[in-house]
């Protein structure tokens, strides 16, 4: 009975990455920890996170354990029924503070862009594991329409943040798959040459935020309020922090949305530079591991997936600190699993466990 037992529970943990889940593990240890302190010692809150990590882990076993076959079966399935939510939004979805955004199905409302965070880099992987043999530049061509579909509809709505990360986790693809400089040097030139008309189709709080990265000061307790109370925070929390529950501008509420979008800036104050520079070896060792994997990806389609995934996190972490540093404009970007948030947890759990069933099944597929 007990080594029945004991077999049962080999086979639940055996796709799990152990490496790779500690370090995600002693994250989502942070992230409680800090928000009970951004939160002003909310229970509710603090309880409320733990259920988004259970869920999210759960997502996150589920990912692992499925083989990499049925990823490949899903990716045309999962951007499509994106594209069809996409669409809907666009023309049912609610509209919340000015931005249609979330759809509601009955029981629940939900944001569908946050599946594309997954389904778009997903069916890109796919598309070039389909055409690996003779890779052509319509191939490229017709890869980056896949992309710029749905980042153009997110953008529409408007959700500048989640376009830009989309955009982001299918470039990526498209560098894993080998788009030559020469390409990218034009992709380049054609967007900066497009920069005026950009501009020109931002909505006014858009410009506004790039406008306040330059100087904040301009409009200090309006627009540029976040970014300066942000920046004090970091700075002011010096070599070693001013300790756990004695940030100032977090608990003389100073500082706006601490519990999402600006914990880092609460972790700052209250753990100084020292502090951030652990927060910063735990995010470099979740990537190095991710990039371990990659490189050992047994095929095409799972060295894209891994590849994009480790490298989308690592964008989510840099424009995150950025924003709440003030060297990058204000995009809404969570810091990613330190946040409050389910959708997010969710979703990058889920790439971790892409990350995990590639490097479990990897031996499966070479022998």
């Amino acid at each position: 009975m007990k080594m029945n037992k004991r077999h049962i529970w080999q086979r639940f943990i055996a796709c799990l990455d152990p490496v790779l889940l500690a370090a995600i593990g002693l994250l989502l240890l942070t992230s409680l920890v800090v928000l009970y302190s951004a939160s002003g010692g909310n229970w509710n809150r603090v309880l409320l996170q733990v259920i988004n990590i259970l869920v999210a882990c759960s997502a996150m076993w589920l990912a692992a354990n499925m083989p990499l076959h049925y990823l490949m079966r899903v990716a045309v399935p999962a951007y499509l029924m994106g594209m069809a939510l996409l669409v809907a939004v666009a023309f049912f979805g609610e509209i919340t503070n000015g931005a249609r955004r979330w759809l509601n199905i009955g029981v629940t409302t939900i944001q569908p862009s946050e599946l594309m965070r997954i389904a778009v880099p997903l069916m890109m992987a796919w598309y070039f594991e389909k055409n690996e043999a003779m890779l052509t530049l319509k191939n490229y061509f017709i890869a980056t329409l896949l992309l710029l579909l749905p980042v153009l509809l997110i953008a529409r709505q408007p959700d500048l943040g989640t376009s830009i990360m989309i955009a982001a986790s299918g470039f990526y693809v498209l560098f894993l798959a080998g788009i030559s400089w020469r390409v990218m040097l034009t992709f380049l030139a054609v967007a900066m040459a497009s920069l005026p008309f950009v501009w020109s189709t931002l909505h006014d709080y858009q410009r506004h935020r790039i406008l306040m990265l330059l100087d904040p000061a301009q409009d200090a307790l309006g627009r540029g309020y976040h970014t300066i109370q942000s920046v004090i925070a970091v700075g002011s929390g010096g070599m070693v922090g001013k300790g756990y529950l004695h940030g100032t501008q977090t608990h003389l509420d100073f500082l706006p949305e601490r519990t999402t979008d600006f914990i880092f800036a609460v972790y700052s104050e209250e753990f100084g530079l020292l502090g951030n520079l652990v927060l910063l070896c735990l995010y470099l060792f979740v990537i190095a591991r991710g990039f371990v994997i990659t490189a050992h990806a047994s095929t095409y389609f799972t060295r894209l997936m891994a590849g994009s995934i480790t490298l989308t996190f690592s964008t989510y972490a840099f424009v995150n600190m950025g924003m709440v540093s003030g060297i990058l404009p204000v995009v809404g970007v969570p810091l990613p699993l330190i946040s409050y948030g389910g959708t997010s947890m969710v979703i990058l759990l889920l790439g971790f466990g892409i990350l995990m069933s590639i490097h479990a099944h990897k031996k499966l597929i070479q022998t």
